[in-house]
């Protein structure tokens, strides 16, 4: 019909991506140098030795931590003990009292309390703010009456054992990921000779007039 604009054309379809070929250098191909084969030999076989020593390392560690910190906890009950302490002076008051903040704060305040041979010793324990005097709080205290912190719970435990595992999962990793860091370095300075080399074999043909 006259005077009607045509439609616009469709529109072109998005460019393919172009795949990726995983593994290139084990694929055999004109440009792979024996270089390229051996950095990917090197990266398959750190591969599988994390694969290998990921569960492995876990295990052992987790384990062994598990047991140093179990030791650690039956040393700690039977070093330290539960007993009663006397605020010798008033603990402070919190700016905000009756706060969420205020009921989980502890301030540092003077108690004197007694160990199981008798002796009295005064030190500083966390108190609740605004305790007046001549109130008793509960304390850990060790056989030298040095107040401390209570054993390590079961779930410090496996909370310790764990991270000590993980971490050493990560050092795993760590050092696979550095192996494979020098072996490129290493394998790249050799191509970077080796082509040094041949170019100062080439030049002089590209460079001389006939």
């Amino acid at each position: 019909m006259p005077g009607r604009t045509p439609p616009p054309p469709p529109a072109p379809p998005p460019p393919r991506e172009l795949p990726r070929v995983m593994f290139w250098r084990l694929r055999r191909n004109p440009l792979r140098r024996r270089s390229d084969l051996a950095q990917a030999w090197i990266g398959l076989g750190l591969t599988l030795a994390v694969l290998a020593a990921t569960p492995l390392a876990l295990f052992l560690v987790g384990d062994a931590a598990h047991r140093h910190y179990a030791r650690t906890a039956r040393h700690q009950a039977a070093t330290r003990h539960h007993t009663t302490a006397v605020l010798v002076e008033d603990a402070r008051s919190h700016p905000e009292p009756g706060s969420a903040e205020a009921r989980q704060t502890l301030y540092p305040t003077k108690v004197r309390f007694t160990d199981p041979h008798g002796r009295t010793h005064t030190a500083h324990a966390d108190a609740q703010p605004a305790l007046p005097r001549g109130t008793t709080i509960r304390v850990w205290a060790d056989t030298d009456g040095t107040l401390t912190d209570p054993p390590l719970s079961p779930d410090q435990i496996r909370t310790r054992a764990m991270g000590s595992a993980l971490i050493a999962v990560l050092g795993v990793h760590a050092a696979a990921a550095a192996a494979y860091g020098t072996a490129h370095r290493v394998i790249r300075h050799h191509n970077l000779v080796a082509w040094e080399t041949a170019w100062a074999a080439t030049a002089p043909r590209w460079t001389t007039s006939p």
